[in-house]
């Protein structure tokens, strides 16, 4: 099996070790992952959320998993595209390696991720996928399974060819 891959799916029946939230910088619940995750933990998360509230941009904390399969949720903020010129590729880039290592902090293997930042957030799905792609490849050895979970079949498409084109 590849160390990294994507597939259609629902993050929150993940049973990674850790899965990743694309949060918000208050970790409050908001809409599409991040209100899907919260709803699927249940009302823990919340609390434990407020407890390491804020989040600046590009950085990340973690949380038990509640009622999720995983153990842990990282909640990784990434960065709202503004045109490219305010340092998004950076942040995204350094949202995806505070995940990575909050993973290895807790001793964990496998990790699954949104496409974090191409929501609301507006990043250009190309972009970040590569991003993501690339910062991944450089995970930890400990790391040894990387799931990219799409909630559609443009984005698996895009994850797809990036992947393939390592």
């Amino acid at each position: 099996m590849k160390r990294m891959r994507a597939e259609l799916g629902d993050i929150t029946a993940c049973e990674n070790d850790v899965i990743v939230n694309a949060a918000n910088s208050n970790l409050a619940a908001g809409g599409g992952v991040c209100g899907a995750i919260f709803t699927a933990a249940g009302p823990g998360l919340s609390a434990a959320c407020m407890e390491q509230a804020p989040c600046p941009t590009g950085e990340a904390r973690i949380t038990p998993g509640f009622s999720l399969n995983a153990k842990w949720i990282v909640h990784a903020v990434g960065p709202i595209w503004r045109g490219g010129g305010d340092a998004e590729a950076s942040l995204l880039a350094s949202a995806y390696r505070a995940s990575l290592q909050l993973a290895v902090s807790v001793g964990a293997s496998s990790i699954a991720f949104p496409a974090i930042s191409t929501g609301i957030y507006g990043y250009p799905i190309e972009s970040a996928t590569k991003i993501a792609v690339v910062t991944c490849e450089a995970a930890p050895d400990l790391i040894t399974e990387i799931r990219f979970i799409c909630f559609d079949e443009s984005t698996l498409s895009i994850y797809e060819q990036v992947l393939d084109a390592l």
